[in-house]
């Protein structure tokens, strides 16, 4: 292996799309998204310039929350194929050299798998000890943690007179790692899958696996009835030990990728997970997704926030993890609102948001995901009714909400914001029968605008979102400064324009992106302004855009500029 394939190994040049099989493609017009699915949208995939799809998990599940509740990790969801057709799509994705990975869920099973039965069958189960049981305290539940799905983290189960702990749905019992057989297990299973060939995965949910010794109940000064657990199983103490030998026994044995959902890890921390001895290659960090939540979690909307925080958040990623890490780089995916709703402008200027959203992170140091739809410009929707909604997490919020006697149209309106199912509305592919989608009713509603947004009247259009996203793949790929160059940011302060630059020896890339609706002047240091060597590379505008002068720059509403500067 030559040296500079050591330090770029194939999934730092990679760009990830992300598919929620459910809703990207149906296949045999049941309504529901399949594998004949996503393999009938591989050459889509394969021209948008995609290298990796990371593909949500299509095992066998009871769909309690959309397949990450899991009965058999080693077959596949009856609705969504068989392992033959798996089988098919990870041939047909490498012959296009396309790779998948895996969505990994090993936190929780579903109550519905096989371990889960014996083990509440009977307290002398010799799986017993797979899940964590405890006994309650009289009528109340073992510690007064809540779970993330809102209500307590513990369901009473009246066959042995014990709860369970889930910190997820009631039908997402917890792993006990603690357990020896249950890492063995795990290890057994994830090297079946690739050994199959499959070219990584995707670690749900991982930093949950070690809970706080001896469960105690955390402080409640509010006298909550259950308060917020994350201090009780969040990045807890030991967490290494078993992430480290998980390393080891699986992901060490191959040429692989991994990212893991980190929640909770502190750039001082994030060494450790993903470092030179770190356990994965990279790992999703989620401040930035929480930075419109209140003090009263997600669904408390904060409309202050400021871009110069987001800058603060991401900066602090870039440089933390600069020569130590390696950073997965994301607006969207199937837990959060859609960006362009979320950060910028999804009415007037929807097209020029979600070009200038895709320049803001694409171009960051790390390997970028894109999430179906996100490449179209597609929007949060708004049902009329909760009875529309899918999500066991929003049904939870609506019933919470009614219990605390909020107002049906005020939880609605914070479902509008943040609800999960915002990103799971059906993929968008044409303007015909429920958006091209399938000939069936879809299991979720399509978002009503997709007669307006889709991904057959962008194929031919120069100006579309989607051609923007190929040119921009395409100059990520043609310019090692994107991968290999030192980010940094410029004007932190300002609250209307997010600029950084990336400078390698041969290059700095200047990179400009607006989020106000008015036209806006941005002062840039004297060093990067009246270069005549300053190459405009792209620019989410028609048309010609404002010259970089000594006066400064002037920027439309939601523009993105690239600039290349050479000396």
């Amino acid at each position: 292996m030559s040296e500079m394939k050591q330090e770029r190994p194939w999934w730092k040049e990679s760009v990830v799309y992300q598919i929620y099989p459910r809703s990207f493609m149906d296949g045999n017009g049941d309504g529901v998204g399949d594998l004949p699915g996503i393999l009938s949208k591989l050459d889509y995939l394969k021209d948008l310039g995609i290298d990796v799809i990371w593909i949500c998990p299509v095992y066998r599940s009871p769909n309690d929350d959309n397949g990450y509740d899991i009965s058999d990790y080693c077959a596949i969801q009856e609705e969504f194929g068989t392992m033959e057709q798996f089988d098919e799509l990870l041939q047909e994705a490498h012959r296009r050299g396309i790779r998948i990975i895996m969505d990994l869920v090993i936190n929780h099973t579903s109550d519905e798998h096989p371990w889960f039965i014996e083990s509440r069958s009977s307290k002398t189960s010799p799986k017993r000890d797979y899940y964590i049981w405890r006994t309650g305290r009289g009528d109340a539940e073992p510690n007064n943690w809540e779970s993330i799905f809102g209500g307590s983290a513990w369901e009473y189960d009246d066959r042995t007179d014990e709860y369970y702990m889930h910190l997820f749905s009631v039908k997402q019992p917890d792993l006990n790692w603690d357990h020896p057989e249950v890492r063995t297990k795990l290890y057994e299973m994830i090297n079946w899958w690739l050994d199959k060939g499959i070219d990584g995965f995707r670690v749900d949910a991982i930093t949950h696996i070690k809970k706080l010794a001896l469960l105690p109940d955390l402080p409640n000064p509010e006298k909550k009835r259950y308060v917020a657990s994350w201090d009780g199983h969040r990045n807890r103490e030991g967490i290494l030990d078993y992430l480290r030998e998980l390393y080891r026994e699986t992901f060490a044995k191959y040429d692989i990728m991994t990212v893991g959902e980190a929640n909770g890890v502190s750039i001082a921390q994030a060494e450790d997970y993903v470092g030179r001895h770190g356990v994965f290659n990279m790992i999703f960090q989620f401040e930035h997704m929480t930075i419109d939540h209140g003090p009263g979690g997600k669904w408390d909307y904060r409309a202050d926030w400021k871009l110069s925080e987001l800058k603060a958040i991401l900066s602090a990623w870039q440089k933390g993890l600069e020569g130590r890490g390696w950073n997965a780089l994301f607006l969207e995916n199937h837990d959060v609102p859609r960006s362009v709703s979320r950060f910028a402008d999804d009415g007037r200027y929807r097209i020029e948001s979600a070009k200038m959203l895709a320049t803001l992170f694409m171009l960051m140091q790390g390997t970028p995901y894109i999430y179906q739809g996100q490449e179209i410009g597609m929007t949060n929707v708004k049902f009329e009714s909760e009875e529309q909604y899918r999500d066991v997490e929003i049904k939870n919020y609506f019933g919470e909400a009614g219990a605390n006697g909020l107002e049906p149209q005020k939880a609605l309106e914070a479902v509008y914001r943040q609800g999960r199912d915002n990103a799971r509305t059906p993929m968008q592919w044409n303007d015909g029968l429920y958006a091209g989608f399938s000939s069936h009713e879809p299991w979720i509603q399509v978002n009503p605008n997709y007669p307006h947004i889709h991904v057959a009247g962008q194929l031919e259009d120069p100006g579309s979102i989607l051609n923007y996203y190929k040119r921009l793949i395409r100059l990520r790929k043609d310019r090692s400064v994107c991968i290999d160059g030192s980010y940094d940011l410029l004007l932190p302060e300002d609250e209307r324009v997010y600029a950084y630059t990336r400078t390698s020896s041969e290059e700095v890339l200047l990179v400009l992106c607006s989020f106000s609706q008015e036209p806006c002047k941005v002062q840039l240091p004297e060093h990067l302004l009246a270069v005549p060597a300053a190459e405009l590379l792209l620019c989410n505008y028609d048309g010609d855009a404002e010259p970089l002068t000594a006066e400064g720059a002037v920027l439309r509403p939601y523009e993105a500029r690239i600039y290349s500067i050479r000396s």
